[in-house]
Order: C-alpha cells, then sequence, then structure tokens
C-alpha cells in the first residue's frame, strides 16, 4: 500500500498562505485521483480540493479561489496553496489517493489559522 507523507501545516496568521505537499511512496501516475480532505475539531472531514487523472478538478466552495491544488509527477508530489487563509480553515488536512474504490491516507498535517 503506497505511504503518503505530508508536510507543510504549521500556525499562520488570517490573510496568510501555506503550502501543504504530500509525497508518495510510488508513482502517482497510477491513482484514479488525490486530493485533500479535512477535519475540524467536532465536525466531519469534509472534502477541501479533488485532483482526477482525468477530468476538472474539484474543489469545496469554501475555499475555490483560495486555494490550489497540484502535482509534481516526477516527484511523485502533490500540493495544496492555501492563500488568504481564515479561522474557519484550521483543521487537520489529510491528502489522499484513490485507486479505483480504494483510498489511501496520510497521518495528516495540522494548520491553525489565528491572530
Amino acid at each position: 500500500q503506497v505511504q503518503l507523507v505530508e508536510s507543510g501545516g504549521g500556525l499562520v496568521q488570517p490573510g496568510g498562505s501555506l503550502r501543504l505537499s504530500c509525497a508518495a511512496s510510488e508513482s502517482i501516475f497510477s491513482f484514479n485521483a488525490m486530493g485533500w480532505y479535512r477535519q475540524a475539531p467536532g465536525k466531519q472531514r469534509e472534502l477541501v480540493a479533488a485532483m482526477p487523472s482525468v477530468g476538472m478538478i474539484n474543489y469545496a466552495d469554501s475555499v475555490k479561489g483560495r486555494f490550489t491544488i497540484s502535482r509534481d509527477n516526477a516527484k511523485n508530489t502533490v500540493y495544496l496553496q492555501m492563500n488568504s487563509l481564515k479561522p474557519e480553515d484550521t483543521a487537520h488536512y489529510y491528502c489522499y489517493a484513490r485507486r479505483g474504490s480504494r483510498y489511501s491516507w496520510g497521518q495528516g498535517t495540522q494548520v491553525t489559522v489565528s491572530s
């Protein structure tokens, strides 16, 4: 099973930016989709951004225009650029990779937006 390792989280002030990285232990070409979910305390896990191998990228309405998902196939890495961060973006962010109906998850990285 693929290993996914997230990094790039931290504490940032409102209006600031962070870039999350998700490094995969194998080629990401074979996955049907990769992306990011997040979960805040007391809330359900929600999809932030999904990048299918074919088709359009999908973003949560709450992050459209502020977050951008991208990939570097040579580095087997997926990124989430987060700009104009808001306190409500505070959550644990998880990377996922989907192959067919099977999902693999990273351990997550914490993002805290606070002044």
